[in-house]
């Protein structure tokens, strides 16, 4: 078993493998070093902490029983020794030696292990402007940069913020700013939507009506030139397309695997510089584990590696490291990727593949987007929730999941439940027939996650031909120059007149009850456009209008609701 073990990082991974190991081998040495002052904290909360919901920024480095995790508490509680404010300079893996320094005194010190932890964590991405070191730009990574955005907004210094990226932290901190001190945010994203990668366009139009609708300005498709200062403070933010006043930069263009030490040392990397380790968690020197967000690990859905920089993974992988350093054989297979975000009035979950992925990775997939009551429909407290299913064609294997809701408990109680199952390839009938704890104050009789394995079933058996929401709005737009489509709201009158009076001769009212009577007044040479509050009541206009022939019809994915939703004007 091995005698003195070193960690280097001391904040997610490196405490929770330290503590395994220790519980495990309770005679063996180890010491854990870490270059800033606080260690062992919440990272995730940071937004929280800068928001004001969390009041003390010592809660994020508390134990449940609310002890601060600083070095005497590791010394006394758990007989680990931290030096903070000490970095790892190099590792000769030869001699099986770290050289650190004291970033205090400048002293250098020689630690010799037997084996050794990375848990060096990721750095916030810096995109090549002019301008990064004004005061007044910071990234939002660690404790003391959450205590430099909360006192810079609490003196009421800032008036204006900019926050570079658009996602999970961005729009994290973007609502934390703009909800609790009231100040103009800015969220400016390189790319074409929020979220690139872990949502659907229409979704992520979801995402960006929720923040808009609160205040918050954000350009996408757009790119940082430079940052502007006066007298070395930060005061505008230069794109290519505009100049935006800012006493608050805050830089969220994700993170890269801090691993530069490791690589000197010759240990195996990806091209993204993250160490390749195996399923025990060792890097290609099997005295030396890694995890978190310096490694990367297989995307169980792809096969492919991936790269995963979250803390709740970087807590599992470290249980695995401190088992395995006391002789034990503990594995970390993989990841799908499960993520969720609160933003103002909604959150965002997913888990696996978006449609854009699964499309780019090979998969000949489709998108299911759901409507429904996440309660029963006659419970008084309710909400319709989004819900999307991303499935292989030929084999209806289940990809991935991703939805959005004003209520996140009951949102996350539905991606868990698929999120958990990704890993073993499960088809449409795993989801439609999954046992969803039913009771009318928690759920429906049949759960939104079981009407999205249905509708897909519907989809690819050819009952249900369907458009997204965005391609609605996109044919609705092009009406006047478009005559091979024709629009028919099937809801009851009482919701659908209102827009047939707004647009006459345009917006068809025929309500699903009165379709076999006005069966002349749709047309067969044009593109039926079937519309209704949810999705279901033009499901069952489409069936209906086939067994009368009329086969010319797609069905709007979520219906009104879902226009409503990402901000259509109609």
């Amino acid at each position: 078993m091995p005698k003195h073990v070193v960690v280097i990082g001391a904040v997610a991974l490196g405490p929770k493998a330290a503590c395994r190991f220790k519980r495990l081998e309770p005679d063996a040495k180890v010491t854990m070093i870490d270059q800033s002052p606080r260690i062992s904290y919440g990272g995730c909360g940071i937004p929280y902490f800068v928001s004001g919901e969390v009041n003390n920024i010592d809660a994020l480095q508390a134990t449940p029983y609310n002890v601060v995790r600083d070095p005497e508490f590791f010394r006394i509680n758990k007989d680990v020794d931290v030096l903070t404010e000490t970095r790892a300079v190099s590792i000769d893996r030869a001699a099986k030696t770290v050289l650190v320094e004291h970033l205090r005194t400048g002293e250098k010190q020689t630690l010799s292990y037997d084996k050794l932890v990375l848990a060096l964590g990721s750095r916030a991405n810096r995109p090549p402007v002019e301008g990064l070191d004004l005061a007044g730009v910071t990234a939002a990574t660690n404790l003391e940069e959450a205590e430099f955005i909360r006192n810079s907004v609490a003196a009421g210094t800032v008036s204006n913020a900019v926050i570079v990226g658009g996602g999970f932290i961005g729009l994290e901190m973007a609502v934390a700013l703009a909800d609790m001190w009231g100040i103009g945010v800015t969220v400016v994203e390189l790319t074409d939507r929020l979220m690139p990668g872990f949502l659907s366009s229409t979704l992520t139009r979801m995402v960006r009506h929720d923040l808009e609708k609160n205040g918050v300005t954000v350009l996408t498709g757009e790119k940082v030139v430079r940052l502007e200062g006066e007298d070395g403070a930060v005061a505008r933010v230069v794109t290519d397309k505009r100049t935006i006043d800012a006493e608050l930069v805050i830089m969220a263009a994700g993170v890269s695997p801090n691993t530069a030490i490791a690589k000197e040392a010759g240990l195996a990397a990806d091209p993204r510089g993250a160490l390749i380790v195996n399923d025990r968690m060792q890097t290609s020197d099997p005295d030396i584990y890694s995890g978190g967000d310096c490694v990367t690990i297989p995307n169980l859905i792809t096969g492919k590696p991936g790269f995963f920089p979250l803390g709740s993974m970087a807590n599992r992988q470290g249980r695995v490291v401190g088992t395995n350093l006391a002789g034990g054989d503990a594995t970390f297979p993989g990841a799908v990727g499960s993520w969720v975000v609160k933003l103002f009035e909604i959150s965002a979950c997913g888990a696996g593949l978006t449609i854009e992925t699964a499309l780019r990775e090979g998969f000949d997939a489709i998108n299911v987007h759901v409507e429904q009551f996440d309660r029963a429909h006659f419970y008084p407290e309710k909400t319709i929730m989004s819900l999307e299913l991303v499935v292989e064609k030929a084999t209806r294997r289940v990809l991935g999941i991703q939805g959005v809701s004003t209520l996140g408990d009951a949102l996350t109680a539905r991606i868990n439940a698929v999120a958990t199952l990704l890993a073993d390839k499960p088809t449409i009938e795993d989801v439609s027939n999954a046992e969803i704890v039913y009771s009318p104050p928690f759920a429906s009789a049949m759960d939104i996650l079981n009407v999205a394995g249905n509708v897909a079933e519907n989809i690819l058996e050819g009952r249900c031909a369907v458009i997204d929401p965005e391609e609605f709005e996109r044919l609705w737009n092009e009406r006047a120059d478009n005559d091979t489509v024709c629009f028919i709201d099937t809801r009851l009158i009482g919701n659908s007149q209102p827009l047939a009076e707004k647009y006459p001769g345009q917006w068809n009212a025929i309500p699903e009850e009165e379709i076999h009577d006005r069966i002349a007044e749709i047309p067969r040479d044009r593109t039926v456009v079937l519309v209704c509050n949810t999705g279901l009541r033009a499901y069952e206009s489409q069936l209906m209008l086939k067994e009368l022939g009329v086969t010319n019809t797609v069905n709007v994915q979520g219906g009104m609701v879902a226009m409503h939703k990402i901000g259509a004007d109609i």
